[in-house]
């Protein structure tokens, strides 16, 4: 009987905080940096944009500070209403959490632990949102809505390209 609870305890332990014996520690995420400049912001998503206007998508594209804060917005024509919100919400969660939102969509997608991830205040658990890194440093994240979480993800990828 106690070698059954102590094999029920060591299953539960490894459930609830993951049992990685012997893998590696995940790197730590960059240090934030200063904040992007308006010019910078303006560049990301103007590329952003052309990247969704080359494939036929209608999307709202928000670029923020490390601190979330909004520093340039776009609302394409036709993109749904909805998408203004989700857009910066996606780019203040990567900006301020100092990883792609993808990696929320990815744990919830995992179940078990991962679903921890859904207790956590401003979290976005859909891809389009990455952290925009120069020099090794966060200085804002970028966040796109309005198609497909794969489709906001290229656009977000277009943006933080054009500002490396």
């Amino acid at each position: 009987m106690r070698k059954l609870v102590v094999t029920s305890v060591a299953l539960c332990a490894a459930v609830l905080f993951g049992s990685n014996a012997g893998a590696q520690a995940p790197a730590p995420p960059p240090p934030y940096g200063e904040t992007l400049n308006s010019e910078t912001a303006k560049k990301a998503v103007a590329a952003a944009v052309e990247e969704s206007k080359k494939n036929g998508w209608a999307m709202c594209v928000a670029v923020v500070a490390p601190s979330g804060d909004l520093v340039q917005f776009e609302r394409m024509d036709n993109c749904q209403f909805a998408s203004i919100v989700i857009s910066q919400h996606k780019a203040k969660a990567a900006a301020t959490f100092r990883r792609p939102t993808k990696v929320f969509e990815d744990r919830i997608a995992a179940g078990g632990a991962g679903l921890t991830a859904l207790t956590l205040d401003g979290i976005i658990a859909s891809e389009g949102g990455i952290p925009i890194v120069v020099g090794g440093k966060i200085v804002g994240g970028i966040g796109c809505s309005g198609g497909t979480g794969q489709q906001d993800g290229q656009a977000c990828q277009a943006g933080v390209n054009a500002v490396k």
